[in-house]
């Protein structure tokens, strides 16, 4: 994982990314995370890889899990870490959304919710 003031750039660049103008929007690119997924995984998106997103999947797995590296009655370390955990996330999906929602109007110009036809 990375340092704290790591991870505070991250976040700070994602959100400087979606409040750019001419990029989507911060809904658009939510509502575009599970089209991403589906076409990652039948291999229609080839902008981030299989890889990438069990990491992210882990990511989650390791928030809702009852365990964790550092126990959550350390109060400030143990919430740490999963707030961590949860900005990388959120700050990985949102840029990745991004780059997949221009994909998408790549693909079909001036459609947002299009995708390549399967063939």
């Amino acid at each position: 994982m990375k340092p704290k003031p790591a991870r505070a750039a991250a976040v700070y660049r994602t959100y400087r990314e979606v409040s750019k103008p001419g990029s989507p929007s911060f809904m658009t690119r939510v509502r575009a995370i599970p089209r991403m997924i589906g076409d990652v995984m039948r291999g229609r998106y080839d902008g981030l890889g299989k890889g990438k997103l069990g990491l992210m999947a882990m990511g989650v797995v390791y928030m809702i899990s009852p365990i964790d590296l550092v126990p959550d009655f350390l109060v400030l370390i143990g919430v740490a870490d999963d707030f961590g955990v949860f900005l990388w996330l959120m700050a990985s999906l949102l840029g990745e959304s991004g780059r997949y929602v221009d994909w998408e109007r790549k693909v079909v110009p001036g459609h947002v919710e299009a995708r390549p036809q399967e063939g």
